[in-house]
């Protein structure tokens, strides 16, 4: 009798081992399914921007001909923290804030934000957010609503300074002329309405030197452009 309590409790705790070792197998398999790569993706494209966003891009172009329009871009892409310590911190805080258009030269350099509220607005927060953090980065930041845009003189001086205007080249102002005729129609129906730019900006904000975290090595964030790696990495 003994002996066959023994032969079921010991089949009990095989068949129980079993069960457990099945569920862990299901896990395993389940994750590992989770993280494989898809033959087909459950994804399709989409545009980039909506429509009240493509016609301010297309003035901000027209506007800015000289310079750089980069669209939706996280301000941890051209911003670094002051202390390198706290580089994780302020990375996950930052990393889903962008401005609808972030203006740049040539040389990659970032020069001020645009952003254009959606159907529901833009809250003061968001915009007194982003004011703070970029003017401590000495960035203009403005709101521009495709039907109340501001002059063009406004926004490049905002943007460039007032040489960017003013300047002495011949082949400037024959553009700024041009685009001044072609923007005539919104400029003139805006004229009474003009977006009043953003004025006493704190100087820029130093970075410090500090520890770098191993795993933070190759984050924009944290290194500057230069100096990290010039081979793509998978």
């Amino acid at each position: 009798m003994f002996a066959s309590i023994a032969i079921a409790i010991t089949l009990f705790a095989c068949g129980l081992a079993a069960g457990v070792l099945y569920w862990r197998w299901r896990l395993q398999a389940a994750e590992h399914a989770a993280r494989r790569i898809p033959k087909e993706w459950p994804l399709k494209a989409r545009p980039l921007v909506n429509s009240k966003e493509r016609r301010v891009w297309l003035w901000l172009a027209k506007v800015m001909f000289d310079q750089q329009i980069m669209i939706k871009i996280p301000v941890t892409r051209f911003t670094t923290p002051s202390r390198a310590e706290e580089a994780e911190h302020w990375f996950k805080l930052l990393n889903g804030l962008y401005c609808t258009f972030t203006v740049c030269d040539l040389q990659g350099r970032v020069l001020g934000c645009v952003d254009v509220p959606g159907k529901q607005g833009l809250s003061m927060g968001n915009q007194s957010l982003k004011h703070s953090l970029l003017s401590q980065c000495d960035l203009p930041y403005w709101v521009v609503e495709p039907d109340n845009l501001p002059h063009l003189a406004q926004i490049r001086t905002a943007f460039l300074g007032a040489e960017a205007v003013h300047g002495s080249d011949a082949h400037l102002h024959d553009r700024l002329r041009d685009v001044a005729v072609t923007l005539q129609a919104a400029v003139s129906k805006q004229r009474s309405h003009k977006t009043t730019p953003v004025h006493g900006m704190p100087p820029p904000h130093t970075a410090a030197n500090g520890t770098v975290p191993p795993h933070w090595e190759d984050n924009s964030f944290l290194a500057p452009l230069d100096s990290r790696a010039g081979e793509l990495r998978k």
